[in-house]
């Protein structure tokens, strides 16, 4: 009953302020700009048409592939919402690029505990709203090894066991990472390390070792290659690899050891046309009952406890969704927190770090397709 008394009155509350705006803004779409794929797929189901349905309100999809580049370039922002990973978050709102949002914005728990009591430690933040922890993880094709089975990070790098193409994010989060610990290297000093050029020179050795590496951007293309066998083993979302098991029947595996768990925020971009709208879609999307539904969805673990311990069954198959979120103790025993404040910090000396190391390695093949395109005319 208490329950359903405080989610009637979010939804009151959410019809009262849309009242607020005035026709102008419910003639056009709230715009969300999101990470496209069965991510989106699960949102749609979990969120937007939810809003729609309960609010009156139009939601309009965009998709991206991370990054802050579209933000900076931007005047007035395209989007009113965008979901984006915390460091990224951090690192836009120390450049000014979002709004703050207020302290008061999400929601309390369905038993009436404050927000600041229901959310993980730090998902409430200056510009950004923690809704999901999501991990990055190794997943291989189970037929490419039907012996002995990757069982650790290492094995992503060791190409003598566990022969054939890899794919890997065209990132340096998480692969400096996964890198260093192929080393031996501790989990706690791993930020120390990276923050030294040899740290950086041993990671970036490690990686340039690994042969036939694809490398991807959007996150559904490393469980596209892995399902139609282009690589053995890559990286990737735990949710999108999930969604290839269950959803399309791929004949995957992930490897939980070393995943990097990040948060997945809610923020505003500082010019946005509705901001008063995209406060409500943040507080209605990150009440419990719909960051549960969301888990049921797809396998991210909800920054709400009260969220967490309502996660049940996928809708279509029946899988306990529970065994399969990153922060399952089973899953999660010996992951990584990415350091998000690190990342904040340094994201675009790593960036342009990693991009020169990338231009470097693809230039001979660069030189050579460049040749062949335009042979030297002989006598």
């Amino acid at each position: 009953m208490a329950s359903r008394l405080v989610a009637g009155r979010l939804i009151a509350a959410l019809l009262l302020g849309l009242a607020a705006w005035g026709s102008a803004a419910l003639a056009e779409p709230l715009r969300v700009l999101s990470w496209g794929g069965a991510y989106e797929r699960a949102q749609r189901e979990a969120l937007f048409a939810p809003f729609t349905e309960q609010t009156g309100q139009e939601v309009e999809v965009h998709q991206y592939d991370g990054g802050l580049d579209a933000l900076r370039r931007a005047g007035e922002a395209p989007w009113d919402v965008i979901d984006m990973t915390r460091s990224q978050a951090l690192a836009a709102c120390r450049k000014g690029l979002l709004q703050p949002l207020p302290r008061d914005l999400p929601a309390p728990a369905p038993d009436g505990t404050p927000a600041e009591r229901d959310f993980l430690p730090g998902a409430i933040g200056d510009c950004a709203l923690t809704h999901s922890l999501f991990a990055t993880v190794v997943a291989y094709r189970t037929d490419a090894f039907p012996g002995e089975r990757p069982t650790r990070i290492a094995d992503l790098f060791d190409q003598q066991r566990f022969p054939g193409p890899r794919a890997l994010q065209r990132t340096p989060a998480v692969n400096l990472e996964w890198a260093l610990l192929s080393y031996g290297v501790p989990r706690e000093e791993l930020y120390r390390l990276l923050s030294t050029p040899r740290g950086l020179r041993l990671a970036l050795d490690r990686l340039s070792e690994l042969e036939e590496t694809h490398w991807w951007e959007a996150g559904d293309e490393s469980p596209r290659l892995l399902a139609e066998g282009e690589v053995v083993m890559a990286s990737g979302y735990n949710g999108r690899f999930f969604d290839a098991a269950v959803n399309q029947g791929a004949d995957i595996e992930i490897l939980w050891d070393a995943q990097v768990q990040e948060h997945e925020t809610w923020a505003i971009p500082r010019h946005a046309r509705h901001p008063e709208a995209a406060r409500a879609f943040i507080r209605f999307a990150t009440s419990t009952e719909r960051l549960a539904e969301l888990a049921r969805h797809i396998p991210y673990g909800p920054a709400r406890r009260s969220a967490s311990v309502r996660v049940s069954t996928h809708p279509a198959s029946g899988v306990d969704m529970r065994l399969h979120i990153p922060t399952h103790p089973l899953n999660a025993e010996r992951a990584i927190e990415k350091d998000e404040t690190w990342y904040a910090r340094t994201l675009t000396r790593m960036d342009d770090y990693f991009t020169a190391w990338m231009e470097e390695r693809e230039a001979p093949a660069r030189d050579a397709a460049e040749e062949e395109s335009n042979p030297v005319a002989t006598p």
